[in-house]
């Protein structure tokens, strides 16, 4: 399984981190060919999905998460659910020095492809969900 972590510091307030971290459909903005959202429930509460649809062409697959844990503002657990890509991840905010620290842990595992490659993923999954972390934590808060 392809692992990595993810920290930032950041200005905002913890409760502030939070809500740009749970902007679901907000993560798209720099995934590439994906689009995300909310499939069941508000994406506040254990139980609820949240959907990543990536797709090119004739090519898509749907990346369902689970909330298996919730503790706001500074707890979400992810299971990945989908039949392409499978493990979890977590996403946690503490206050730290007036603002707040960020940490996204997350697991992945791709169907079809050999153990071999986790190191291949590990780096690419940094790459493309640091730049979801930093757009998050930079952008303006989301309309509620």
């Amino acid at each position: 399984m392809a692992r990595f972590t993810l920290t930032r510091r950041c200005s905002l307030p913890p409760s502030d981190a939070w809500t740009r971290l749970t902007a679901w459909p907000r993560h798209g903005d720099r995934v590439p060919f994906t689009r995300v959202g909310v499939a069941r429930g508000t994406g506040r509460a254990e139980g609820d999905v949240v959907l990543a649809r990536t797709g090119v062409g004739p090519v898509r697959f749907d990346d369902p998460m689970e909330i298996v844990a919730l503790v706001e503002p500074e707890l979400c657990r992810l299971a990945k659910r989908g039949r392409v890509v499978r493990g979890g991840a977590e996403l946690r905010v503490r206050p730290v020095g007036g603002g707040s620290a960020v940490v996204w842990t997350e697991e992945l595992r791709i169907t079809g492809l050999p153990g071999l490659f986790d190191p291949v993923v590990a780096s690419a999954a940094r790459l493309v969900f640091g730049r979801v972390l930093d757009h998050l934590l930079a952008a303006p808060p989301p309309a509620v």
